[in-house]
C-alpha cells in the first residue's frame, strides 16, 4: 500500500490514544470563514460509507446557512457517478476512486473529467466480535478467508483453527459479513485484500456498512469488513499485515498516514465541475466547510481520521 500522503508530514497531522478514541485535528487548520448569499439546494447521491459524514456536514453548514437544503441518499459509491451523469447531484460521494470507465462516461456526457476531492482518511477495519481473542492477520489470511480464487497465495480458511485459534474456536466456521456489490468498500476490499479475485459464496452481503458490524457483533464466531467509523464497542477491529509472517499493524491514525496499515484509503466526494466556468458558490462553500477546522471536527466526531492542513489546502486550492 502506497502511502496516502508525503511522510515528512506526519508529524504535524494527527494523534490518537491507543484506542483511536480521542482523534485530534492538524492544529493549523483554518476556520472556516461565511460568505454572504449562499442558499440553494444540495442534493448528495453515493456512498453509505460517508453517509453519516455526509449528514453531520450537511448539518454544520445548515447551521451558518439556514436558507439551504441539503438532500443526503447513501445506496453505494456506484450510485454517485450515475446521478453525476444524470444531473441529480451536485455532490458524488465515494469510499473508492472512480473507475476508468465510469471517467469516460461522464467525460462522454460533458466533455471534461469529474473533479475529485479527497476529504477524509478511512482504515476499511476487518472486525471480529469483542469477546474473540482474535488479534491479527496478514492479507493473505484476510484473502483465504473472504475469498474463493486465494489469489494472494494462500489456502481457503474456513474455520478459526485455521485461523490460528484453539480450544473452542478452533472447529467452529467463520460466519462472514460484506458490503453488497454496489459499495465502494466491497470493490476496494477486493481489489486491495483480494487481490481483484471473487469473493466467497459464504460472505453475506449487508446494504449497509452499520449492518455489517452489527452482524459481527451479534455473533462471536463472525467476521466482517466495514470503515472504521462504523465501529461499535461491540466488535474489534484487528491489525492486519501486509505479508504472512510480517508485522501486523493497528488501523490507527498514525498507522493509515505512514501507509503501514495496508487498507488504509481516502474518502471522496465527486463533483461536475467544468473547467472553463467558476464553481457554483453552494457547492464550492460546502467543499470549504468540509475542508475547514469545523468539516474535519466532524470527521474525527464520526471516528474517521482527518485530513492534514496542508493536504486541506491544497485541494481547497484546486477548486
Amino acid at each position: 500500500m502506497k502511502k496516502l500522503i508525503l511522510t515528512g508530514l506526519a508529524a504535524a497531522l494527527v494523534s490518537a490514544s491507543a484506542a483511536f478514541a480521542q482523534i485530534q485535528v492538524d492544529p493549523k487548520l483554518k476556520a472556516y470563514q461565511p460568505v454572504s448569499g449562499v442558499s440553494g439546494n444540495l442534493n448528495s447521491i453515493g456512498s453509505d460509507t460517508l453517509n453519516n459524514l455526509m449528514t453531520l456536514w450537511a448539518e454544520g453548514f445548515r447551521a451558518i446557512y439556514p436558507n439551504v437544503n441539503i438532500q443526503i441518499e447513501g445506496k453505494g459509491s456506484s450510485t454517485a457517478p450515475v446521478a453525476l451523469i444524470e444531473g441529480t447531484a451536485q455532490l458524488g460521494p465515494m469510499s473508492r476512486a472512480m473507475k476508468g470507465s465510469e471517467i469516460d462516461a461522464f467525460e462522454k456526457k460533458y466533455g471534461y473529467k469529474p473533479t475529485e476531492i479527497k476529504v477524509s482518511i478511512d482504515a476499511l477495519a476487518v472486525y471480529v466480535h469483542k469477546d474473540s481473542p482474535l488479534k491479527s492477520l496478514s492479507l493473505q489470511q484476510v484473502d483465504g478467508i473472504f475469498s474463493s480464487t486465494n489469489r494472494m497465495g494462500g489456502t481457503p480458511i474456513t474455520t478459526w483453527g485455521q485461523a490460528g485459534l484453539t480450544g473452542d474456536f478452533a472447529n467452529r466456521p467463520i460466519s462472514l459479513f460484506g458490503r453488497n456489490s454496489a459499495s465502494g468498500t466491497y470493490g476496494f476490499f477486493k481489489d486491495v485484500a483480494l487481490g481483484g479475485g471473487d469473493y466467497s459464496t459464504r460472505v453475506k452481503e449487508q446494504p449497509g456498512s452499520s449492518a455489517v458490524v452489527q452482524g459481527v457483533a451479534s455473533d462471536i464466531y463472525a467476521m466482517g469488513y466495514s470503515g472504521i467509523g462504523y465501529k461499535t464497542s461491540g466488535v474489534n477491529a484487528i491489525a492486519l499485515a501486509s505479508k504472512p509472517g510480517g508485522k501486523a499493524f493497528e488501523p490507527n491514525p498514525e498507522n493509515c498516514l505512514s501507509g503501514d496499515y495496508p487498507l488504509a484509503r481516502f474518502l471522496y466526494i465527486y463533483i461536475n465541475k467544468d473547467p472553463k466556468k467558476p464553481m457554483d458558490k453552494l457547492t464550492k462553500e460546502f467543499l470549504f466547510f468540509v475542508l475547514s477546522k469545523a468539516g474535519q471536527e466532524v470527521v474525527a466526531k464520526d471516528g474517521y481520521f482527518p485530513m492534514p492542513a496542508e493536504l486541506c489546502e491544497e485541494v481547497k486550492a484546486s477548486l
